[in-house]
Formats: C-alpha cells, structure tokens, sequence
C-alpha cells in the first residue's frame, strides 16, 4: 500500500486512546499488503458518531486501506462547510496513514454554487473520485427524455471534473430513480470520456434489479468502472409480503466468487467500497451520529469480520 507508514510509526502519530476504541485489538488487522489483496475503503456514513481523527484512526485499527468520506446533508463534511471542514477531513485520515481519495456527495447540477464550492474544495483537498446524488424521473413519464437530460448535466460534470482533476461516479441503485438499471447508467454515459466520468457498480443493487442478468449488465458497463460497492442482500418473506433484507458478506444472495472472477476476467482492479447496511449497532448502518460505546465495539466488529471475509473470498476467486 502506497505511503503505509509503520505501526510504530503510526502509533506516535495517531495515539489513539482507550477511549476511542475501548474494547478493540489493537493494530489487529493491519491492511494486507498482499498483491492481490482490494484496496477497500470503508464508507464513513457508518463513522459518522466519531470525530474526524478517532474515525480515522478506527478504520486504520480495523485495516481498511482508506476512507470514502460523506461530503453531503448529514454527512461527515456538511456542504455549506465544505471549504473548511474537508481539508480538516482529509488531513486526518491521511494522518492515520490512510487513503483520503473518495468521497460520496449528493452532487447533480455543477451549474449549482454548492456544487462548484464543493468539486473545487475537494481537488484542493487532494479528493480524486466522487460519487454522485441520483436523478430522478418526472411524473410526465417521458422516461428516454429524462435520460438525456441525465446525459447533459453529466456531460457538465465531467467538463469540471477534467478541469479540476476529478472522476465522477454514478452508483447504480435498486428503486425507482434513474440508474436502478445498469442500461440507465450507460445512456447517461454516452458521449462522456470514461477517464471523468463513470459508474461506481454496486453488485447488492445489480442483482436486486437484474436477478440473473447482472452479467450482461457488468459485461455493458465494465469500461465504466471507477470503483465498486461491496454489500449482500436476501429476500425474505414477512407478513405475507416479499421483503428486502440487508446481510453480511457472504451471507446472502450475491454470488461474490463468480463476481469476482468476473471482475479478474475483465481485469477490472478499482477500488472498493465497505458499506454495512444490515443492523451493526446503534443505528451506524443508517448514519446514527451518537452510539454508545458498546455498540460502538459490536460496529468495529461487524467491520473487521466484513473486511476479512471481502479479501479472502477475493484472493480465494
């Protein structure tokens, strides 16, 4: 891993303290430095009861390799403070030897102040890869004209983005907003050079919205690909209803072994995105900003043993 600094090192720089991670090993999983092993960052929105430097130095401890920071209403870097919150931000998790080159926004319009505030701060700050908000279709139904419209903000997007140095990402996710479909995605695409302006391929939502045909839809859009999420997911049957139901790795539908040949087929190495989403404590999988210190440790956990599994199943494939 690139600027990894020694765990001694580390230690004088970080000195994390009892009370920050009270019950963890520390300095357990240090992250593998291993050729095959996926650069995984851990998506914030689940720190967000913790400081800057203590959230940091947890996702260094449990060894995560960097921090795709929230820079969005409710997130750890607000909008409005973005100018003088995000190099604090940074500068924290670089201080833990972490990478600090993602972050998710709610970004769509860069004709918006808020969104040319936000880009600028974010290549001063050193941040090379953003996700997007998500479009949304109008009531009229004119669907392919929603797409195109789609198209033309983010071909303005991209105009920034190669000015600033940036890469902007559109997450493909399950519902009723523009995107659920992969084929939403590369409509949105077209006519957009791929270096600065692409999909962060989510395989929970692909296979929630595809079934049996998220292959073809990787096969479509592995071009695009600037970085990927990694969570699972099952159907279960509840009141007499079908139900969604958020899991660990590996514990739901998601055929990870055969995604992740898929991904070495294609040669497709991006980086990777943690994100917990099944109940690990405290609210932490919805963004929770206060949880206690015991479900804090039982959130740590639920980190470790994702991260663990995400690399073996990926080394094993």
């Amino acid at each position: 891993m690139k600027n990894q600094p020694s765990r001694r090192t580390f230690l004088k720089k970080v000195g994390l303290t009892a009370s920050v991670l009270p019950f963890t090993n520390f300095l357990s999983a240090w992250p593998s430095t291993k050729a095959d092993s996926l650069e995984v960052h851990i998506f914030s929105k689940h720190l967000q009861f913790l400081s800057y430097k203590d959230m940091a130095a947890a996702a260094a401890d449990i060894g995560f390799a960097g921090v795709e920071l929230t820079v969005r209403p409710k997130g750890h870097v607000l909008p409005e403070n973005v100018v003088s919150d995000l190099p604090k931000a940074v500068e924290a998790i670089k201080g833990s030897g972490l990478l600090a080159t993602h972050m998710v926004s709610n970004l769509l319009n860069v004709e918006e102040k808020v969104s040319q505030q936000v880009l600028t701060a974010a290549s001063e700050a050193g941040i090379k890869h953003y996700r997007l908000g998500y479009y949304s279709f109008s009531k009229d139904g004119n669907i392919p004209q929603d797409i195109k419209s789609a198209n033309k903000q983010f071909k303005r997007l991209a105009k920034w983005n190669k000015k600033l140095g940036l890469k902007g990402a559109y997450q493909n996710h399950a519902g009723k907003k523009i995107g659920a479909s992969i084929w939403d995605i590369w409509q949105i695409l077209q006519g957009i050079d791929p270096a600065y302006a692409g999909c962060q391929y989510d395989i929970r939502h692909a296979v929630v919205e595809g079934g049996q045909s998220w292959e073809t839809g990787l096969r479509l859009i592995k071009d695009h690909i600037h970085s990927i999420v990694a969570k699972d997911f099952r159907w279960e049957k509840k009141g007499g209803k079908w139900k969604l139901l958020n899991t660990p790795l590996g514990e739901g539908m998601v055929d990870f072994p055969k995604y992740f040949s898929l991904l070495k087929k294609y040669n497709i190495k991006v980086p990777v995105s943690l994100h917990l989403e099944y109940p690990i404590g405290g609210g932490a999988e919805h963004g929770a900003k206060q949880v206690s210190k015991k479900d804090q440790q039982q959130v740590f956990e639920f980190m470790k043993k994702d991260l663990k599994w995400l690399q073996e199943t990926w080394q094993a494939s």
